[in-house]
């Protein structure tokens, strides 16, 4: 195991010594939350993929509005789809964030 850095230590510390509280609100939210991680924790194989720009851009914005790696985004969205799950939510983001009004049509 590598050793921690300062600030990890400092982070450690308040947890072990109790002081981090949550700022998960609800419960759906914290099932959200626990399926990033385990997307996250359950990695076995790479992948490479070539992604437009601006569909790149937009996928790090809305990885930025949930507050996770935008790589761990991408692996939920795949996992949600191929386990039947995936539901397309709007965001506050779409359409703003690359000036793209229209969304394009699958080919």
């Amino acid at each position: 195991m590598r050793t921690l850095d300062r600030y990890e230590k400092q982070i450690l510390s308040a947890f072990e010594a109790g002081k981090l509280k949550s700022t998960v609100r609800s419960d759906a939210a914290l099932r959200r939350y626990r399926e990033y991680a385990r997307a996250t924790l359950s990695k076995n194989q790479r992948v490479n993929i070539r992604l437009s720009t601006p569909d790149l851009s937009e996928i790090r914005a809305r990885a930025a509005e949930e507050g996770i790696p935008y790589q761990t985004l991408i692996a939920s969205v795949l996992h949600k789809f191929v386990a039947g799950r995936f539901i397309e939510k709007s965001s506050r983001l779409t359409a703003r964030a690359t000036g793209r009004g229209k969304k394009r049509r699958a080919a």
